[in-house]
């Protein structure tokens, strides 16, 4: 079994019989947008400043997050570049935006959490979710996945 495998099986395994599975394909990129928008906001240091004014916690943590996907699945890995540069569309637009970045990074947050714990209404525990916020970045992959088999998409 594959890395990419044993995750995805992982993470459907801990998904079984959601009680509201729309509301959760909703919840999962709004917990990873308000998570990255929460790194995106820490501060940095001056070093990362001299290299690049984009680079930051949260534009690390995605650059990560990309390198792991095409090390365990390469076809998954390009399918998700959207989302990732997405991402980070977003945060350089909150960032210039009136909305305070932090704010609207924590209420994504609260709304991701909320949503997790309404699409698995019925189905899961407190310990589910903890689970949930630990396959955070799996997540999205997962959703992914499930569409790529939809329409015989090899990964």
């Amino acid at each position: 079994m594959t890395e990419i495998d044993s995750w995805l099986e992982r993470y459907a395994e801990n998904h079984q019989g959601l009680g509201n599975p729309v509301v959760y394909w909703a919840a999962v990129p709004m917990l990873v947008l308000g998570t990255v928008g929460i790194f995106w906001a820490l501060p940095v240091p001056a070093q990362f400043m001299e290299i690049s004014p984009l680079l930051n916690w949260g534009s690390a943590f995605l650059m990560a997050t990309a390198i792991y996907y095409f090390i365990i699945s390469l076809s998954l890995a390009i399918g998700m570049l959207p989302f990732l540069l997405g991402l980070a569309a977003f945060q350089l637009w909150l960032a210039q935006s009136p909305y305070p970045p932090l704010g609207v990074s924590l209420g994504l947050l609260v709304a991701g959490t909320v949503g997790l714990w309404l699409g698995r209404r019925g189905s899961g525990s407190f310990r589910a979710m903890l689970q949930d916020f630990q396959l955070m970045m799996i997540g999205p992959v997962w959703l992914l996945s499930i569409i790529y088999k939809r329409f015989g998409v090899p990964f």
